[in-house]
């Protein structure tokens, strides 16, 4: 239940920030993001059977690098926003995965 939390929490503040940036003035909603992946991360992904969510956000990332959606007329700007915005979120959600790898691996 709290994976699907900080999912719907992740595509919300995605979701503002890319139609309201400029409230983001402190940047703290890019904060939040970053937790957010954190959290996920650490909650939701198996870190030794990560491959999948690895996948994802290497596609995502792709997919936000190359602002694809930036084709569809009068919205296509914004989706590509939340898809960025949603690479962060997946991108510390990877960093997770690697620290509790580690963390494993060393443990033995």
């Amino acid at each position: 239940m709290a994976n699907k939390i900080i999912l719907g929490l992740a595509i919300l503040l995605a979701i503002v920030m890319a139609f309201a940036p400029d409230m983001d003035s402190g940047g703290l909603i890019a904060l939040g993001l970053v937790v957010l992946g954190l959290a996920y991360g650490a909650m939701a992904v198996d870190a030794e059977d990560a491959v999948a969510f690895l996948v994802l956000a290497v596609a995502v990332s792709g997919a936000g690098g190359s602002d694809v959606l930036n084709g569809i007329p009068a919205i296509g700007m914004h989706l590509d926003a939340i898809v960025d915005s949603l690479a962060k979120v997946l991108a510390a959600g990877v960093v997770t995965v690697l620290a509790v790898q580690c963390v494993n691996r060393l443990k033995g």
